[in-house]
């Protein structure tokens, strides 16, 4: 591990009294997520990269009315990229309930081939909502309908599986750190406005929060990882590395676009070695077809080194998500280039052996459920198309990463 990551990773800051509830798909978040809103006194402040106007968006939005009836101050901020479709129309709505509204990063409406790459591909990508500064959600799942997977609805066809994705309800100590990562980022977006509204700074956790906050809501050892381009450009990556290095016995990591660079691939093949079982959980059916191709691209090297990969099969796997021994880790970041070099990113990470069990429980069951073991053999038989594309995609994707100036690291 570099020195700047061995740095980043020191600077998580541990709180010790949470109660962390798992939440597998939008089934068991959504109707958290807006119970919550329901309840909230005083505030809700939401930040996400997708939210469209399904019922889904539909039914978020209806409880965020209900809360700006009740005199909640609501508070929505969208990316600019993964919202460029549905963000005006939200942002009415939200403007005509009382709420406050931002978009982050909108992207250009004119002569967008101007703008820098690597500008535009810097996201808003964390997906965190706060609820009276007591209650916080972060994970990996968008507001948008679980089985909303772009693939044309059959006629008379039985509804397909949900998209697979987690999330956490989380209420504690951790929570004040994700009100003031929220705080932050309102403030840099709305430094005009806070000048003409001074009392609005009273409402702003500026100031990282000591701990312990409040009453303690439980007994998980958790901490909020971020990701930005200023002072936390490898915590979530640090983090991984580090439990990846001292790892004894499992490692098992479901992620939706899997393109790590050369350190982290090392630092598996490495545990395999020390005789440490690696499982990769990693998309089986094509979304996005150049990140897809190109992690297959990597298949040779990680199956060579003894890794065991299984690809989901039932439907898109959208998930961020790991278990290293008694570590594991909820949130939205992929371990591809574009979360870790660019894009804001939130991820919470969990000591607590109880909690490991019970993601490492449910990753097992869907790997056996809807995994399907990549065979060495097997790959290695692919046709000459599909070794073209992999290869041509991987090439693709390192001058993508070439823009960003860190092409060395993969």
């Amino acid at each position: 591990m570099t020195v700047s990551a061995r740095a980043a990773a020191r600077r998580l800051k541990w709180t010790d009294d949470n109660d962390i509830q798992l939440l597998c798909n939008g089934v068991a978040f959504f109707p958290a997520l807006c119970a919550a809103i329901d309840a909230a006194q005083e505030s809700v402040h939401l930040e996400t990269y997708m939210f469209e106007l399904d019922e889904v968006g539909e039914t978020v939005l209806a409880a965020l009315a209900r809360a700006t009836q009740r005199g909640v101050r609501v508070r929505v901020v969208l990316d600019g990229f993964g919202c460029a479709q549905s963000a005006a129309a939200i942002e009415a709505r939200v403007a005509a309930m009382g709420g406050q509204f931002r978009v982050y990063r909108p992207e250009p409406r004119h002569l967008a081939w101007l703008v820098p790459s690597r500008r535009r591909l810097r996201r808003l990508h964390r997906k965190i909502t706060t609820v009276d500064g007591k209650i916080a959600f972060v994970g990996g799942i968008n507001i948008i309908d679980d089985f909303n997977t772009g693939e044309p609805p059959q006629p008379d066809a039985p509804r397909g599986k949900p998209r697979y994705d987690y999330s956490l309800r989380v209420c504690g100590s951790l929570v004040a750190h994700a009100v003031h990562a929220q705080d932050l980022l309102w403030v840099r977006m709305n430094l005009a406005r806070l000048r003409r509204h001074p009392a609005e700074w009273r409402t702003l956790r500026l100031t990282p929060p000591a701990t312990p906050q409040g009453e303690p809501c439980g007994a998980t050892r958790a901490a909020l990882m971020l990701r930005d381009n200023v002072r936390h450009r490898k915590t979530i990556e640090a983090a991984y590395l580090r439990a990846i290095a001292s790892a004894k016995h499992d490692i098992v990591i479901a992620n939706a676009y899997f393109f790590p660079g050369l350190e982290f691939r090392q630092a598996l093949s490495r545990a395999v070695a020390r005789g440490v079982r690696v499982r990769l959980l990693l998309q089986g059916k094509v979304e996005y077809r150049m990140q897809y191709h190109a992690t297959r691209a990597l298949y040779d090297e990680l199956l060579r080194a003894g890794m065991e990969i299984y690809e989901y099969m039932p439907s898109h796997l959208h998930a961020k998500v790991a278990v290293i021994d008694d570590w594991a880790t909820v949130g939205s970041s992929n371990l591809d280039p574009f979360s870790l070099l660019l894009a804001r990113e939130a991820n919470i990470l969990v000591d607590d052996p109880a909690f490991a069990r019970n993601l490492l429980e449910s990753l097992e069951k869907t790997m056996a459920s809807g995994g399907r073991l990549v065979e060495l053999r097997a790959y290695g038989k692919r046709g000459w198309l599909h070794r073209l594309v992999d290869a041509a995609s991987h090439v693709m994707l390192r001058i993508g990463v070439a823009l960003t100036g860190k092409g060395t690291e993969y």
